[in-house]
């Protein structure tokens, strides 16, 4: 199972990565959701889908038990919670916060299953999307012009 984790490791790092310079063209464009938005939503969706394969795998002598199914509850009402997050907020909505609850859902997801590699290498990654991509949005925000609000 540790040479499998470290494959989605690698995926987890490709979707954090692809996920942010989408973002990043966002940002550029003067939009609210950008680079880290887009890195979260990015990473937490293959952190899910890492999490139903894993847990497939382990939970496999169980017959009838479903665990993509847990997930996928867990998945969508915390996408509620994110968008009441966003309701909340009128004409300019905390995009990065609920998109880094939805993270934060995955990672507990992943530690509950008992991926705890997983769960820490998307937790670093998204301490990385908040502080580090953060500055990078803001210096090329600067670079380019880009005012935002906020």
């Amino acid at each position: 199972m540790a040479g499998m984790e470290n494959e989605f490791i690698v995926r987890l790092v490709a979707a954090a990565v692809l996920g942010s310079l989408l973002g990043l063209e966002r940002s550029l464009s003067g939009k609210h959701a950008g680079m880290r938005t887009y890195a979260l939503v990015s990473l937490g969706s293959c952190l899910f889908v890492v999490i139903g394969i894993l847990s497939s795998f382990q939970l496999s002598m169980f017959a009838g038990l479903n665990p993509v199914g847990i997930a996928s509850s867990v998945v969508i009402g915390i996408g509620f919670i994110g968008a009441g997050l966003s309701a909340l907020r009128g004409e300019h909505p905390e995009l990065t916060t609920a998109s880094g609850i939805w993270l934060a859902a995955g990672v507990g997801m992943a530690a509950g299953f008992g991926f705890y590699t997983t769960a820490v290498t998307a937790t670093i990654l998204g301490f990385v999307v908040f502080w580090v991509f953060a500055k990078f949005e803001h210096h090329m925000s600067v670079r380019y012009g880009i005012k935002h609000e906020g």
